[in-house]
């Protein structure tokens, strides 16, 4: 199964997470830029080049950054001003924005499908997704693999309470996933190419052909309103710098193996996927926006959100220059 060494090299932030910067009123004029991110993608391969450092320099902004291993308590962070941008999977915003967080979708990114999936173990009785029913199935709860779960439990004709749906998070998982103590695990890249390259791992069906990819970046709304163009320059670097890793995966790979601990070809595997383009990044569009406010409406529905949102009321558009 997943090795210690993989598992601590990848999960070594969960503890962190608990630790915050002190929630500051917003500034006027920042001086400071705090991102919160997760060991994976553009953002990380930002952080290592420094890449925004030098994009925000001229404006005397220093750039600070807090890792999570997960969107939730990421976006709790930016919504509360703990945080000014960060970026996370499509559940976490529902969330954050059903609980009166202060924050606006700002960019995005969309990926592979297939960089998520439902694993059991490869001597598991589960052979369709059917068999889900009444069977143990982790994910972390408002995160992307809890809207995957429920979208492949809808395509077997399940309901997510037709599974024991246990609330976990990906260290968590992992080592649940190993000792047996749960029958699934929903989760994404690179947890899944981890857990993918072990043997003892079958994947039962990735996202492909049930869920889009869309990921996020969000922003503080009081930070955007106040340094919208600070906003601005920070997606058009992330897209440079996306651009250019994908222009040359042999030496991203090699970078991206280095900041996850994530062995080479195990990373290869998660930058290969079908539609896998670390180069798309962007504002926000129309049909990321319309897919959104479908989610929102289906997990109100499900009784999974507590209230009905509009969450085009939280869509950031850059004022033209």
């Amino acid at each position: 199964m997943i090795s210690r060494r993989q598992t601590l090299g990848l999960f070594a932030a969960a503890a962190a997470t608990a630790i915050l910067p002190g929630v500051r009123p917003a500034r006027a004029a920042a001086s400071e830029f705090r991102i919160g991110w997760q060991k994976n993608g553009v953002l990380a391969l930002a952080k290592r080049r420094g890449a925004l450092e030098k994009r925000l320099a001229d404006r005397g902004i220093a750039v600070s950054w807090s890792e999570f291993t997960s969107g939730p308590p990421l976006l709790e962070a930016l919504g509360a001003g703990a945080l000014d941008f960060g970026a996370t999977g499509d559940v976490p915003p529902l969330f954050a924005q059903a609980a009166g967080g202060q924050l606006y979708y700002v960019g995005l990114y969309k990926g592979s499908p297939a960089a998520s999936a439902i694993l059991v173990r490869k001597d598991s009785p589960i052979k369709t997704l059917e068999d889900l029913k009444g069977k143990k199935v982790a994910f972390k709860r408002g995160s992307s693999a809890h809207n995957v779960t429920v979208k492949v439990l809808r395509q077997a004709g399940l309901k997510p309470e037709d599974v024991e749906q246990l609330d976990l998070s990906p260290p968590d998982a992992a080592a649940a996933f190993k000792n047996g103590s749960i029958d699934a695990w929903s989760i994404w890249d690179p947890y899944l190419a981890i857990a993918e390259s072990d043997p003892e791992t079958r994947i039962l069906t990735t996202a492909e052909g049930i869920v889009d990819s869309y990921s996020f970046f969000l922003a503080n709304r009081d930070f955007t309103d106040a340094n919208g163009q600070v906003v601005v320059d920070v997606i058009d670097e992330l897209a440079k710098v996306g651009t250019s890793a994908q222009s040359n995966l042999d030496e991203t790979v090699k970078e991206l193996s280095e900041i996850t601990g994530v062995p080479v070809d195990v990373t290869r595997v998660t930058l290969t996927r079908k539609g896998a383009d670390l180069g798309s990044v962007s504002t926000i569009t129309d049909a990321a926006a319309a897919y959104q406010q479908a989610l929102a409406d289906e997990f109100h529905g499900l009784g999974i959100l507590p209230k009905k949102l509009t969450t085009g009321d939280i869509v950031w558009r850059p004022k033209a220059s």
